[in-house]
């Protein structure tokens, strides 16, 4: 982590040929359980992970925003004033998106200058950890102190959140800039996203020799195309057509009215997000009166769920996950939005390297490409580096 620090300041120094004000960092995130609900103002319990995003920052006088990074070869500039989201695009619309988006929180009660930033990361793209919200979040923290605004984490959420469905164009809810700015170590945010109350629970994993791996599948996704756009339009219908505000609103004593009422392919999304919810739920309490060593099959329904009902897994993330389970994980599932990314594995220490070389082999023997994988902790939320 010490050298992602000086490999940042260095960057930031050799770019704009002077010192960073401050440095700032925030973690991507792991989501433990509650895919696919948060949009539907449920219930989502991910935590932030030891992997983490730099961003490096210093004031201007001339009201102009340069922004470069680690990961693109341009540096892009632009006034503040001229800011919008339908001016931005590529990944500077992740930085510059939320400059706009605490512009418009704002709306003139912070004391705008124009910035230099430098964005350097280790939290791998595409895999369902969520880089996009540790970008969002390092940028939001840091103009929330260069601009003296003031704001809170849960609203600095909502600026992140403001700015990827508006700047970049994906439908994301409130999840994981959530888990970002309020994570804690060996800890997740048992988070509501109809209300934002937000409740940090222990996990226990570091107690219990516990250790949750990530099996990268190395399958692309993004959440600005089609899959993601389709299955929140289903949701939304299955809501209007049961009469309720979001599908928060049902239970699961409420899935024979819907079956009724709806199609098939809509009804099997809706009983997705309302079982998804339960198990959420039972998650926290499960973790609360039996301790992680307990949460395993929930883990495993979530997953079964997600492939049945939701159709967002893939070949790939279906083998990483049977095949963690078999061998000795306690629990696996994909994370993230679908379509690729990342499956994850709760497994006892003594077992990851055998978790993780069957993982390897069934790859290998399905034709696969190797997937990348990794443990994570819980960690802390974004917060000020030097």
């Amino acid at each position: 982590m010490t050298d992602l620090r000086t490999e940042t300041l260095q960057a930031f120094s050799a770019v704009y040929g002077g010192a960073a004000a401050s440095l700032w960092s925030a973690p991507g995130r792991v989501n433990l359980i509650g895919e696919h609900t948060d949009y539907n103002e449920g219930f989502v319990f991910p935590f932030a992970i030891d992997r983490r995003t730099f961003a490096a920052i210093a004031p201007r006088t001339d009201g102009m925003a340069r922004v470069a990074s680690s990961f693109a070869d341009e540096a892009l500039e632009i006034p503040l004033a001229d800011l919008a989201p339908e001016r931005l695009s590529g990944w500077s619309a992740y930085p510059l998106g939320v400059a706009w988006a605490l512009r418009e929180t704002t709306r003139g009660r912070a004391a705008e200058t124009g910035f230099d930033l430098f964005i350097h990361s280790d939290v791998p793209v595409g895999a369902g950890l969520s880089s996009s919200a540790a970008i969002e979040s390092a940028v939001a923290v840091a103009l929330d102190d260069l601009w003296d605004a003031g704001l809170d984490r849960r609203t600095l959420a909502r600026v992140g959140q403001l700015a990827e469905n508006k700047a970049v164009g994906a439908p994301t809810g409130i999840m994981d800039q959530s888990a970002s700015l309020l994570g804690e170590a060996d800890a997740g945010v048992f988070l509501d996203c109809r209300t934002l109350d937000a409740e940090v629970i222990p996990l226990g994993f570091d107690a219990a020799d516990l250790v949750l791996l990530v099996m990268d599948t190395g399958v692309s996704h993004s959440h600005a195309t089609g899959g993601y756009s389709a299955r929140r339009a289903s949701c939304e219908a299955g809501a209007k057509a049961l009469g309720v505000e979001a599908l928060r609103d049902l239970g699961v004593e409420d899935l024979a009215r819907a079956r009724e009422a709806l199609d098939d392919e809509t009804f099997r999304r809706v009983r997705h997000v309302v079982t998804e919810d339960q198990r959420v739920l039972d998650t926290v309490r499960t973790l609360r009166e039996s301790g992680p060593l307990a949460i395993g099959d929930l883990l495993d329904a979530s997953h079964r769920s997600m492939r049945d009902d939701f159709e967002i897994s893939v070949p790939e993330l279906d083998l990483a996950v049977e095949t963690a389970l078999s061998a000795g994980a306690l629990g696996a599932r994909m994370t993230g939005g679908g379509f690729g990314g990342a499956a994850i594995a709760l497994t006892p220490r003594d077992l990851v390297s055998r978790v993780e070389f069957a993982v390897d082999g069934a790859f290998l023997e399905h034709g696969y490409t190797a997937p990348t994988t990794f443990p994570v902790r819980a960690s802390e939320g974004a917060r000020r580096e030097q």
